[in-house]
């Protein structure tokens, strides 16, 4: 037999954002028997969660990877590498879209990219304050929001989420090279 524990996990309040706050049940083959230990249960799991997202963005809400009809192994080899790279970027974009990782914008971008993305959201930003980068230049946060701009999010409903963020990264990509 195998023992298992369950971790149960609350938010107590409810978060900023106005979302629901979380419960987790976690079930768990390590020993828990202090707070530090279901902490570090909890931060297993989002390290675990963090990989099932790339996961998704790979898969289902990005590049729907799993239906690609490439008969040559090694064009298949190099689309999958080539999606994969850019499946982490738009992860580092939903990530850092609410301004809370303090990641560079070289963290994903190249530094001649910095003038583009902020010639952009000058065009995009709108009169009110919902429609203005509130981010600062330099920043992953600025790039996520010109990013989601371009994929169509307005920036009134929702957060903009992978499927935005891949449509918005190919627009830019578009922009960037001078494609139509």
């Amino acid at each position: 037999t195998i023992g298992l524990t369950l971790v149960d996990v609350r938010e107590v309040s409810k978060p900023k954002d106005g979302s629901e706050p979380v419960h987790w049940r976690l079930l768990t083959t390590h020993s828990v028997a202090t707070v530090a230990q279901a902490r570090r249960v909890v931060d297993l799991y989002r390290s675990r969660w963090v990989i099932e997202e790339f996961f998704r963005t790979l898969k289902t809400a990005g590049f729907d990877i799993e239906a690609a009809d490439i008969g040559d192994p090694h064009a298949m080899i190099n689309f999958a590498a080539a999606a994969t790279i850019a499946a982490v970027t738009i992860k580092q974009l939903v990530q850092a879209r609410d301004g809370n990782t303090d990641q560079r914008l070289s963290d994903a971008f190249d530094p001649d990219d910095r003038p583009i993305l902020e010639a952009v959201s000058a065009k995009l930003e709108g009169k009110t304050e919902r429609q203005r980068n509130p981010h600062p230049k330099g920043s992953l946060a600025f790039a996520a929001w010109v990013i989601a701009r371009l994929g169509g999010w307005t920036g009134y409903y929702g957060k903009p989420g992978p499927k935005v963020m891949r449509i918005g990264l190919a627009e830019f990509s578009a922009i960037k090279y001078g494609a139509t």
